[in-house]
């Protein structure tokens, strides 16, 4: 099981997120009341999914005995509406190590269709609020 949170700094918009030992910081842009320092939410959602794709791609090609050398995912997408949601999302992937063209071009398929979170996002896995304290 997983648990993240995120705690804003000392009344301040931007926030630390951590998963265990791991942080990250969280911040609005500059022109919509943050500061800036920080991923915003839609980009931490596509920093995840070419995260696990890039941390897939390694732990399958070691599987598989492939030494990768670079691996670069980039993913595209924006968000439209009100309230604002994710338009459709596209990732390129970027690989080269010791094996063929063939063997690369399997890996990415295979990285492709067992990847947690690309695969969490297209099954729509639902979301829901919990509890709620005040104060």
């Amino acid at each position: 099981m997983f648990e993240v949170e995120v705690r804003n700094v000392a009344g301040e918009p931007a926030a630390i997120g951590s998963a265990g030992p791991h942080t990250v910081v969280v911040d609005r842009p500059a022109d919509g009341g943050g500061r800036g320092v920080g991923f915003n939410g839609g980009q931490l959602l596509y920093l995840a999914i070419a995260g696990c794709v890039s941390n897939d791609l390694f732990r399958e090609a070691r599987a598989d005995g492939i030494a990768l050398d670079r691996v670069r995912v980039v993913v595209d997408g924006d968000f439209q509406g009100d309230p604002p949601v994710s338009t459709d999302v596209t990732y390129a992937v970027e690989v080269a190590g010791d094996a063929s063209t063939e063997a690369l071009e399997r890996l990415v398929a295979k990285v492709d269709a067992i990847a947690e979170i690309p695969n969490s996002l297209r099954a729509a896995t639902a979301v829901r609020l919990g509890r709620v304290t005040i104060g």
